[in-house]
């Protein structure tokens, strides 16, 4: 049985993916599988980096992506107002469908039997052995406090939830950006039951402004499978936060530590890849735990971490009055608020986010990460 980390990235998070890997080296060792899931094409940076790192493979096979491309248009299409909702916005198609490259992780062609899957904003901080121990016994294995916000899984609004899902089962949603399952979780047969079901009226229970993430929560949730969330099973003596949005997490030396339990990763969500490339450019931004970002990114390459010469600066400070001036200028002159929710928003990772796109994000990481 081999197992293995994946990953989803193009060279736009290249940064982001570099500091990844490096902390996958540093903290489960240098020989362990990693799989790069290709986001798009843009790759020629990601193809030199993982060259000299033979444990590291890409993942672009065009039938397999394809494969669940087909899939979750299948079940968008089920959906009564989504597509239209995102054409409105200036979004063609599915938002962000390739951010759901990362259900090839359940491919029978895929390479790990069994898999840790985490965002390409993420750093592991401790050993995976947690993650893959759990899945003796589970189909699926996360870490995450999603389950006290429901509203960025699933439409609360909808009737059907509760015919759906019982209470218990809601309270097994998780975040799509960290998550350990099974290759084969998903047969063609078990997707068809899916797409049916969602075409019988359960598509309204899903949430429009994460797709991927709704999505995955829906295909395992309505699949019955064994859910243990690390969260509320660990014992209280090592059970930590995982989230860049926790503000009290201590660094000593290459990791953190939460009231002296040490973190087994953390995600750096809602931070776009935008002020990561800037900030390894030298532009001084601020940001939580950006050193330990900076340590793991130059971990082999320490000559090269930026040395900053401007005064430290937000990474999310309000725009000049004059950008301000600018932005409602355009913004008055393109009907229907297409600067912020139009074709920019079409993002891939490392693309610029749109306001409203950025505030989504942010908005997804608001829930509290402790059961304190």
């Amino acid at each position: 049985m081999r197992d293995g980390i994946y990953t989803l990235a193009n060279d736009a998070v290249y940064d982001q993916l570099v500091a990844l890997l490096n902390s996958i080296e540093a903290n489960a060792g240098r020989d362990f599988p990693v799989c790069v899931i290709a986001y798009d094409d843009r790759l020629a940076k990601i193809r030199a980096e993982i060259a000299d790192r033979s444990q590291v493979i890409l993942l672009e096979n065009a039938a397999v992506l394809q494969r669940w491309r087909n899939f979750s248009i299948q079940v968008w299409q089920t959906h009564p107002t989504a597509l239209q909702q995102w054409q409105s916005k200036g979004i063609s198609g599915v938002y962000r469908l390739s951010c759901n490259h990362r259900y090839a992780a359940f491919d029978l062609a895929a390479p790990f039997d069994r898999f840790l899957y985490l965002d390409a904003d993420t750093l592991l901080l401790d050993s995976p052995k947690l993650f893959f121990e759990n899945l003796d016994r589970h189909d699926f294995v996360t870490y995450d406090f999603q389950f006290k916000d429901p509203s960025h899984i699933f439409n609360l609004e909808s009737k059907k939830l509760s015919q759906c899902f019982s209470s218990e089962q809601l309270k097994q949603i998780f975040c799509s950006g960290c998550f350990a399952a099974k290759r084969g979780l998903f047969s063609e047969q078990q997707r068809d039951r899916l797409i049916q079901q969602l075409a019988a009226g359960e598509s309204e229970v899903l949430y429009l402004s994460a797709p991927n993430q709704s999505v995955l929560n829906y295909m395992a949730l309505r699949s019955n499978l064994s859910i243990h969330n690390l969260a509320l099973h660990l014992q209280e003596s090592i059970r930590t936060g995982n989230s860049v949005t926790s503000t009290h997490f201590e660094q000593r030396g290459m990791q953190l530590f939460d009231r002296d339990r040490r973190l087994t990763y953390l995600h750096y969500i809602g931070l776009p890849s935008s002020v990561f490339q800037a900030v390894c450019q030298g532009k001084n931004l601020d940001f939580p735990y950006r050193n330990l970002f900076l340590d793991y990114r130059y971990l082999h390459q320490p000559n090269l971490r930026p040395k900053f010469h401007q005064s430290l600066q937000p990474h999310d400070a309000p725009p000049s009055l004059m950008k301000r001036i600018l932005r409602k200028w355009v913004f008055d002159k393109n009907e229907a608020g297409n600067l912020y929710y139009g074709k920019r928003s079409r993002s891939r990772p490392g693309d610029r986010p749109t306001q409203q796109h950025s505030l989504l994000r942010f908005e997804r990481s608001r829930y509290s990460d402790s059961l304190r």
